[in-house]
């Protein structure tokens, strides 16, 4: 009886949080252009029009480019930084590693300031890079605990084992310690693009109008009227985040990547 309550529950919970999503969806299939829910009609027009329209791709192609730049920024700092603080226990790198964590204990909207300032001063207001690598900074938060907590789950016996055969540094980390770690980085890159992907203040205020991500192209649009292409663009955006994170899932332990502990913990 416990049981059933308690996959009763789980399955509430789940419903509850799927809700938002289940609104979108309906009224992206709105025959006419009005937000209706439940659907008035049913039509897939507003998807196909999202696919065919440069209005839409547009913003669509430039969120994707940051993300991907910013993502592989953030990684490339992160990754030196923790295997230095891990390996070698260098002070420099616990303080950088410290500084990493300051922008996700910053309120969004603290931080977004803080970069319409920097970049105003220093001329780079609206730029591309500007918004890339301010989302770089941003995120850099994440694969720093992903790829510390991954560099601790490696059990020392690999890596006396590496160098009792003649290993040097560089191999062992190339042969023992990446693989290891690799399902981490891949998790922690994944954490990193959906959020860029989806981020709306930082753009916003870097960047104003003159780079237009998806998520700056959605409220820009809302100021012109409503459109169900909006929930269209909103169910593309969550399905693939939804394959990527499965995909995260399929290849790596999702659970442990983000901090659970095993049962034989």
């Amino acid at each position: 009886m416990n049981n059933h309550l308690g996959k009763l529950y789980v399955f509430g919970i789940a419903l509850f949080l799927m809700l938002p999503l289940i609104v979108v969806a309906g009224v992206s299939f709105n025959e006419k252009k009005r937000l209706y829910f439940p659907p008035r009609g049913f039509t897939l027009d507003w998807y196909k029009n999202v696919l065919n329209s440069s209005e839409w791709l547009g913003p669509i192609g430039t969120s994707l480019t940051v993300a991907a730049i910013a993502t592989i920024v953030a990684v490339c700092i992160a990754l030196p930084i923790s295997f230095m603080m891990w390996r070698h226990g260098v002070l420099f790198a616990k303080a950088l590693f410290g500084l990493g964590l300051v922008p996700f204990m910053l309120p969004p909207v603290t931080s977004a300031l803080g970069f319409l300032i920097f970049w105003s001063e220093i001329g780079g207001y609206g730029s591309f890079w500007a918004t890339t690598i301010s989302h770089s900074v941003f995120l850099v938060t994440i694969p720093l605990m992903m790829i510390s907590l991954g560099l601790e789950t490696i059990d020392d016996a690999y890596l006396d084992a590496a160098s009792s055969l003649g290993a040097s540094e560089g191999e062992i980390f190339r042969t023992v310690i990446l693989p290891l770690i690799l399902p981490f980085i891949f998790g922690a890159s994944a954490f990193c693009f959906v959020l860029s992907m989806n981020e709306y203040i930082i753009a916003f205020m870097v960047a104003g109008f003159t780079v237009e991500t998806l998520p700056i192209k959605v409220v820009n649009s809302l100021r012109y009227g409503y459109s169900p292409a909006m929930a269209a663009v909103s169910v593309f955006a969550v399905l693939a985040a939804a394959g990527l994170f499965l995909t995260v899932a399929r290849f790596g332990d999702l659970l442990k990547m983000v901090g659970a502990l095993d049962k034989s913990d």
